[in-house]
C-alpha cells in the first residue's frame, strides 16, 4: 500500500463525512441500559445505531452486507459482512460499540457538554466520539482506503454492540447466534482501547478484570439523636470501614488477601518498563491531581503495573449519607456503597465473586446487618503472543504514520468481549487498539476525540488488513 494515498483517502473521508456523522453521534444520549431505565422503549440506541447504518450504506462498499439484530429484551447489534478479494474465506473480524456512559452534565468545561460536539485544537468534544462510537467509522474507511488502492483483503466481519458499558451481557447471546456467519478469524481487531500518547500507535496486551458490587450496612431501624446513640450504638459509617480494611490497607492501597493477585509474566513486565520510558511522568500527569497532590509512589514502572496486573479498590458509589448541607445530628441506619475491584488479568473473577462476598460478609462487626451483593464479575485478558508476521507489520504501521515505533501496554479497564473471543478462538492474532490517551477522560467531564490519533489507527489498520492477506492468504496460496 502506498502511504501517501492511504493517508489521502482516510483524511477527506474523516473531514468530510465521518467527523460530521460523529457529530451527530454524539449528540444522541444514548445511554448503555445500565445508566438508562427507558433504553426499551425511548430508542435512543436503536437512533445511534441507525446513524451510523446509515454513514455505512453511503459508502457503497462492495458486497457489503448489513444486518441490525434486535432480540426481545435485547440491546440491538450491527453486524457487517465484507466479502474477500476473489472471495477468499480468511476471516478477520473488528468490534467496536455504540453505548455510552452517563454524561455528568454539571462537570464539563464551560462550552462543553456530554451531546454538544465542538472541536478545539483539533479535539472533538462530547461523550461517546472516542468511547467507542469512531470505532465503525474506523473500520470501514480502513477497507475502503485498501479498495481504493486496489489492495486485495480477507472478508471482514464487523461487530458494532450497545451494552458495552453495562459489561455487554447481550453479546454473548448474539455471538452464538452469528457464530456459523462469522466463522474462525484469524486476526481480531478491536478498536476500543486506549493510548500512551498521540505519537505512537499502541497495542493493548492485557485487560483487568472487574468486580462490581453493592456493600450495605445496617445497624437501627430507624434513625436516633447522635447525642444519645453515639457511644453506644456503632456507626454503619464506621463498621463499613472496617470492612472495607479487610480488603484494602487504606494507608497504601495494597489489596490484603492474596486470592485477588496473579503472577505478572516476565514479558509484561519488561514492555511495562519500556512504556515507563516512553511516557516518563506523564503516566500520572495526565490526570487532574489538585495542587500538592502526587501519585501513590514514584516509580513509573510500578506505577504501571499497579493499574495493568496488580488488584485496586475503588469506591464509586454511596447511599445513606445526606448532603453536607442538609445532615443533621442523626446516627443514621445504614451506609451502601459500590464497590468496584479491578484484578489482573489471569485471575478468575467467579470464584473471586465469591470470595470477595465471604470475606466481607463474615463475622460482621457489632453482630449488625451485612450484605454484598455481586453486581459484576468479568474476568481480565492477556494477549497471545504476536506473529512474526503481525509483529513486523506493526512496527511498519507505526514506522509508516507516527514515525515511531509501536509501544504494547496493559489496560487498566475491561473489555468483557476480549476474554470471551480468546476463548472462542484461541489461534487468532490480536489487535486491541484505540485512541483514549492522555486527557481524553473517557466516562469523565470533558471526554474528547483526539482526531488525528484516529486518523492515523485508521491508516494503521488498514496496512495490518492488507498485511494479514499477504501472510495469512497469499502465503498460503503459494504452499499450496
Amino acid at each position: 500500500m502506498d502511504k501517501n494515498k492511504t493517508w489521502s483517502y482516510v483524511d477527506g473521508v474523516w473531514n468530510e463525512s465521518v467527523i460530521p456523522t460523529l457529530e451527530q453521534y454524539i449528540r444522541i444520549p444514548n445511554q448503555s441500559p445500565s445508566f438508562d431505565p427507558e433504553w426499551k422503549t425511548n430508542g435512543l440506541l436503536e437512533k445511534a445505531a441507525n446513524l451510523m447504518i446509515e454513514w455505512v450504506h453511503q459508502q457503497h462498499v462492495p458486497g457489503l452486507e448489513l444486518e441490525l439484530l434486535k432480540f426481545p429484551e435485547r440491546t440491538p447489534l450491527i453486524f457487517i459482512t465484507i466479502p474477500g478479494t476473489n472471495n477468499v474465506q480468511e476471516t478477520v473480524l473488528l468490534y467496536g460499540h455504540l453505548d455510552k456512559q452517563p454524561p455528568m452534565t454539571d462537570s464539563w468545561e464551560s462550552g462543553l457538554g456530554p451531546y454538544n460536539p465542538v472541536i478545539r485544537n483539533g479535539k472533538l468534544y462530547g461523550r461517546g466520539g472516542s468511547d467507542d462510537g469512531y470505532a465503525i467509522f474506523a473500520a470501514i474507511s480502513s477497507l475502503k482506503a485498501i479498495q481504493a488502492q486496489g489492495v486485495p483483503h480477507a472478508r471482514c466481519v464487523i461487530v458494532i454492540e450497545a451494552c458495552e458499558e453495562s459489561g455487554s451481557p447481550d453479546l454473548p447471546i448474539y455471538m452464538e447466534h452469528l457464530k456459523s456467519r462469522i466463522g474462525v478469524p484469524s486476526l481480531i481487531i478491536c478498536l476500543d482501547s486506549g493510548c500512551g500518547n498521540y505519537e505512537q500507535f499502541w497495542i493493548t496486551t492485557s485487560l483487568r478484570g472487574l468486580l462490581v458490587g453493592e456493600l450495605k450496612v445496617k445497624i437501627l431501624n430507624e434513625a436516633v439523636h447522635s447525642g444519645s446513640a453515639s457511644g453506644i450504638v456503632p456507626s454503619s459509617f464506621r463498621i463499613i470501614r472496617q470492612l472495607l480494611s479487610r480488603l484494602e490497607d487504606e494507608n497504601t492501597g495494597e489489596i490484603k488477601p492474596r486470592e485477588f493477585y496473579g503472577d505478572i509474566p516476565q514479558s509484561r513486565a519488561h514492555q511495562a518498563k519500556a512504556c515507563a520510558t516512553a511516557l516518563g511522568h506523564t503516566v500520572y500527569s495526565e490526570f487532574p491531581f489538585v495542587e500538592g497532590a502526587k501519585p501513590v509512589q514514584s516509580d513509573i514502572t510500578e506505577l504501571i503495573l499497579n493499574r495493568t496486573w496488580k488488584p485496586a479498590l475503588s469506591i464509586t458509589g454511596a447511599e445513606g449519607l445526606p448532603t453536607v448541607k442538609s445532615g443533621g445530628n442523626v446516627l443514621r441506619t445504614q451506609t451502601s456503597l459500590k464497590v468496584s475491584l479491578r484484578l489482573p488479568p489471569s485471575v478468575n473473577a467467579t470464584p473471586a465473586s465469591q470470595f470477595l462476598k465471604e470475606l466481607l460478609e463474615k463475622n460482621p462487626p457489632y453482630g449488625a446487618q451485612v450484605s454484598y451483593e455481586p453486581e459484576k464479575a468479568g474476568t481480565g485478558w492477556n494477549a497471545p503472543d504476536l506473529s512474526k508476521w503481525l509483529e513486523e507489520s506493526l512496527e511498519r504501521s507505526s514506522g509508516t504514520f507516527y514515525g515511531k515505533p509501536t509501544n504494547f501496554v496493559g489496560e487498566g479497564g475491561s473489555i468483557p468481549f476480549m476474554g470471551m473471543l480468546g476463548k472462542s478462538y484461541p489461534e487468532a492474532q490480536f489487535v486491541v487498539t484505540g485512541v483514549l490517551g492522555p486527557q481524553s477522560n473517557a466516562h469523565g467531564p470533558n471526554e474528547f476525540l483526539h482526531i488525528d490519533m484516529a486518523k492515523n489507527v485508521t491508516c494503521c489498520v488498514a496496512h495490518i488488513l492488507s498485511d494479514h492477506y499477504i501472510a495469512k492468504v497469499k502465503k498460503d496460496n503459494n504452499n499450496s
